[in-house]
């Protein structure tokens, strides 16, 4: 006998108990909420939250540098700190779109319109590398005070001000357990 994984939860909401996701249509993009560890499927391009100095994707490991201490002390000095509210591209399969929302020199180091502007490069970037999938984190819940909901609002307000573009899936990367709730809240959106 066959098990059902899917359970509908409304008109195109769908919950997979197997997988830990649920997913619902906002215009023409898919958007499925899961958590980290359950990826739904690859993605184009990943995004992160980010800071002006790039520190909070730093590695955590530390190794021993390449290049003379002096140098790499000159380097740090004459570091620019990226725009809070931009998006720094690096890497490449699956991209990586490092969202500046936090500026460590400030209390608190997040604001919410860098976030909203994060968002809105994201989807413009997003669009011009005629990228097709996404994951993205809840910015400014992570190492920030955000609430989700608000996180949902301002998700709303970029897919919503965006050109129609090549985006097709977008991979929400819910915390542990809040699949369903943050659905839930995309769901009251398009009601």
């Amino acid at each position: 006998m066959a098990t059902k994984l899917t359970k509908p939860l409304g008109p195109k909401l769908v919950w997979d108990r197997a997988r830990r996701s649920c997913e619902i249509s906002l215009g023409s993009v898919r958007i499925v909420v899961a958590p980290e560890d359950a990826p739904p499927y690859r993605v184009d391009a990943i995004a992160a939250e980010e800071d002006t100095f790039l520190v909070l994707s730093s590695d955590v490991e530390v190794v021993q540098p390449r290049e003379h201490p002096i140098r790499v002390t000159n380097r740090a000095f004459t570091t620019n700190p990226a725009k809070p509210g931009s998006v720094v591209v690096s890497g490449n399969n699956p991209i990586r779109l490092l969202a500046i929302v936090h500026d460590l020199s400030r209390e608190p180091s997040w604001r919410e319109e860098w976030v909203a502007s994060a968002l809105r490069e994201i989807l413009l970037e997003v669009d011009r590398r005629n990228l097709q999938s996404l994951a993205l984190p809840l910015l400014g819940t992570l190492h920030g005070s955000l609430e989700k909901r608000r996180f949902v609002s301002l998700l709303e307000l970029a897919l919503d001000g965006a050109t129609p573009g090549c985006l097709k899936d977008l991979w929400l990367v819910s915390p542990p357990g809040s699949s369903l709730e943050i659905l839930k809240m995309l769901e009251g959106k398009r009601a």
